[in-house]
């Protein structure tokens, strides 16, 4: 018997004593999960005083709903889990089954250091160098440096190559941009890379007319060109597929992936590239 919210509106508090990025993952990859609810999120980050815990506390008092936290301090878990007893209210550690499953294979107790993930270590700055190489390389900018990329994102406008190349980036990955445009040839270098995975983004051709019209609607600008009409679009994106045949460069159909599964996609081919670059 469901026993939550009858029409589907409920809050939902997530405590962290660190950025909250975590918890706000997770969060989002459950709540998604779930048809016709409308969750009312509260945010409280960088909870690391008892005083900071009372304020959290009375928060869930006075919008009462499920509370997912991600604390390693054990007084404020205990401050926060007794809170929400004499609340009443749910309070889930998300974390705690992945930590404790790691404990008990690897021997050893977590540091219980709130927030490592964001320390300033050779790892958080491989991801500033990747996100400062996806800017100056994003719709084919810098072109003599493509051989330093990781990975080369090539398609017909409007394929999500950008955003997949700042994703790429916040996992570390360096991730260039170069535009498939109607008449105009790649830069030569692209063609004579050889170390980087070269990768084609294609799209529905019907889809990606509505996605050209909503972004010129938005720009105010002229509907009637060759840029939404849809034999001009089909003729593009098979002109895009040529190139990649002829370049032996493997495509993906993003129109129903999100940035998220693209970049996982591309990640996992990157681990092939490699592999077979390194002769593994």
């Amino acid at each position: 018997m469901a026993i939550g919210p009858a029409d589907g509106r409920f809050h939902l508090h997530l405590v962290s004593d660190a950025t909250g990025e975590t918890i706000n993952s997770v969060a989002r990859a459950c709540l998604v999960q779930f048809e016709d609810i409308e969750p009312t999120e509260h945010t409280w980050s960088l909870i690391r005083t008892s005083g900071q815990m009372e304020k959290v506390l009375v928060g869930i008092r006075d919008h009462p709903g499920i509370v997912f936290f991600t604390m390693v301090n054990a007084d404020l878990r205990e401050e926060l889990v007794e809170g929400c007893r004499k609340l009443q209210i749910p309070c889930i550690a998300v974390l705690d089954p992945v930590l404790m499953a790691l404990a008990s294979f690897l021997g050893q107790q977590a540091s219980g250091l709130p927030g490592r993930q964001h320390e300033l270590d050779a790892e958080y700055f491989a991801q500033i160098d990747a996100m400062t190489f996806a800017l100056a390389h994003d719709d084919g900018q810098s072109a003599r440096n493509y051989e330093e990329a990781d990975v080369i994102l090539v398609g017909v406008s409007r394929t999500s190559k950008t955003p997949t190349c700042i994703y790429l980036a916040n996992r570390g990955i360096k991730a260039a941009n170069v535009p498939i445009v109607p008449g105009c040839p790649v830069p030569p270098e692209l063609l004579d890379t050889r170390g980087p995975l070269i990768v084609g983004l294609t799209k529905d051709p019907n889809q990606l007319v509505q996605v050209r019209r909503n972004r010129l609607r938005l720009l105010g600008q002229d509907e009637q060109t060759d840029y939404v009409d849809a034999e001009a679009v089909r003729e593009e994106l098979a002109q895009a597929r040529r190139l990649c045949t002829e370049n032996r460069w493997p495509m993906l159909d993003v129109t129903r992936r999100s940035i998220e599964e693209t970049a996982a996609t591309i990640i996992q081919m990157l681990g092939e590239h490699r592999g077979t670059a390194n002769g593994v």
